[in-house]
């Protein structure tokens, strides 16, 4: 059992240091020396757990895919309005993006078109599945207004949220990060959300920024 617990931790270590080196100067430059040094383990540790670079980038990929998957379910069993998970979600969002390199790795992955043998997941495209079906959801909950278009309003939502870190600092911290989301969603619920409702959505957005 200790022996597979330290196994564990060393997988672990070695795939945060991937993600920090992905993060910080992208896949095709960070190497599996660099990756070795940054984690402070020998080189045959690495191969151990991993075969291949390519196999580090997966393993970047689906950590930060099932460490968000378990923050919604999370959030899911709150019994919270579609709109507010949603809205919640893009906080989470920017929380994860702005402490973790895990998930900052995972999106400069999935943006920079790295070509490899077994194609990476798109988180992107998770994020439009999910956004698009919480729209779709709170417009049947009358929490959106009945004309939104709900495709474009997913498009514009989730362009802004991978747009905003593309072109934004890689210092960039969790408060800027959350100042910029609400500044989002102050822009986005009068276009969405009927005048009855705008309130309570725009006072959560202060809250949770």
């Amino acid at each position: 059992m200790a022996r597979q617990l330290r196994a564990e931790q060393t997988r672990a270590t070695i795939v945060k240091a991937a993600a920090e080196l992905f993060d910080e100067y992208g896949y095709e430059s960070a190497s599996l020396r660099d990756i070795v040094a940054r984690a402070n383990v020998t080189k045959g540790a690495v191969y151990f757990h991993f075969a291949t670079k390519e196999d580090l980038a997966h393993a970047v990929m689906d950590l930060q895919h099932d460490a968000f998957s378990r923050s919604m379910v999370d959030v899911d069993r709150q019994g919270y309005s579609s709109l507010e998970i949603l809205i919640r979600a893009t906080f989470e969002m920017a929380q994860q993006i702005g402490r973790c390199p895990i998930a900052r790795a995972s999106l400069r992955l999935a943006m920079s078109g790295v070509s490899l043998s077994r194609p990476l997941r798109d988180p992107v495209s998770d994020w439009m599945k999910d956004a698009a079906g919480r729209l779709g959801d709170a417009m049947r909950e009358a929490d959106i207004d009945a004309e939104v278009e709900v495709e474009g309003a997913t498009r514009a939502l989730v362009y802004f949220l991978v747009g905003s870190r593309v072109v934004g600092s890689a210092s960039k911290s969790v408060h800027e990060m959350g100042r910029e989301v609400a500044e989002m969603w102050r822009f986005m619920i009068p276009a969405l959300v009927p005048v009855v409702r705008r309130r309570r959505y725009l006072d959560l957005v202060a809250a949770l920024e």
